[in-house]
């Protein structure tokens, strides 16, 4: 029997719109295909396709092709800058909560016939803290929360992370602080945030790096081009690239957790739990 290789699962997540998620989302995925990893970038941003915006992707098909018409996961991928594949967006996570033991197992094989093909599953989840977030979050090895400097972003990070550790156990989250002005912006951010979840909550947070505001964002997205790929020297574009360093000395999940399949089937319970 062939040694199953663990997959690193990260969800970026922010618990607000308008902090930058899915440019994180995409632009690692990029940095970190740029390491030579295989990268699947998975849009779960299920109300408004972000990726597909973002880079002017254009899906014929998605995750409900798979459970609906038997696709595979390979016929539904579709390709994106520097080698990155994306499982485009598709209806919530309530429809996975009404899946037969048929659909179940299907959607466990297609993820599992697809762990041969890839290193790391980027999830870029939907802003807010709704079950269809919790519950990817919830299936991921790994967190990284996103915040920038507004007041509404800190509450919001900080009401992420308090249902994911009072209500679902989770104590391990990595913060990464979007546009900053200065080079003290991000610490200072972290330092907010860590500070109110020190005294209310039992968790562990790790600053993982800043990513500078950058003009070019805003020009990349006008054009549906990766920021990396547009602006390739760009201080955001480098920040991207640092951020993917960081990533890949994370140690892997061991074990079980390590298995794509593992992912889907947390995922699926998740969906399946019943509601408080």
């Amino acid at each position: 029997m062939s040694q199953v290789r663990p997959i690193q699962v990260i969800a970026v997540s922010g618990g607000k719109g308008g902090v930058g998620k899915s440019n994180i989302s995409v632009n690692l995925s990029i940095a970190l295909a740029g390491l030579r990893r295989r990268v699947v970038l998975m849009d779960a941003d299920l109300g408004l396709a972000n990726v597909d915006v973002l880079l002017g992707v254009k899906a014929r098909h998605n995750i409900m092709d798979v459970l609906e018409h038997g696709m595979s996961l390979s016929e539904i991928l579709v390709p994106g800058p520097g080698g990155i594949r994306i499982v485009p967006a598709a209806s919530g996570v309530q429809r996975l909560s009404a899946l037969s033991n048929r659909e179940h197992a299907g959607l466990i094989n297609a993820f599992n016939d697809l762990s041969d093909q890839m290193d790391v599953l980027v999830i870029d989840t939907a802003a807010g803290i709704s079950e269809t977030v919790i519950s990817f979050v919830r299936a991921s090895n790994e967190v990284i929360v996103v915040v920038c400097d507004e007041p509404s972003s800190i509450t919001d990070a900080y009401a992420l992370i308090k249902v994911l550790s009072t209500e679902h156990g989770m104590q391990r989250f990595r913060v990464v602080a979007n546009m900053t002005r200065t080079k003290n912006e991000g610490q200072a951010l972290f330092n907010k945030l860590s500070s109110v979840c020190d005294r209310f909550l039992d968790v562990t947070l790790q600053y993982v790096g800043g990513v500078p505001f950058d003009e070019n964002v805003r020009k990349a997205v006008q054009r549906q081009r990766a920021l990396i790929d547009y602006a390739p020297q760009s201080k955001a574009a480098q920040a991207m690239r640092a951020l993917a360093e960081e990533v890949v000395r994370w140690p892997l999940p061991a074990g079980p957790s390590g298995r794509l399949e593992f992912f889907v089937e947390r995922l699926l319970d998740v969906a399946n739990a019943p509601k408080a």
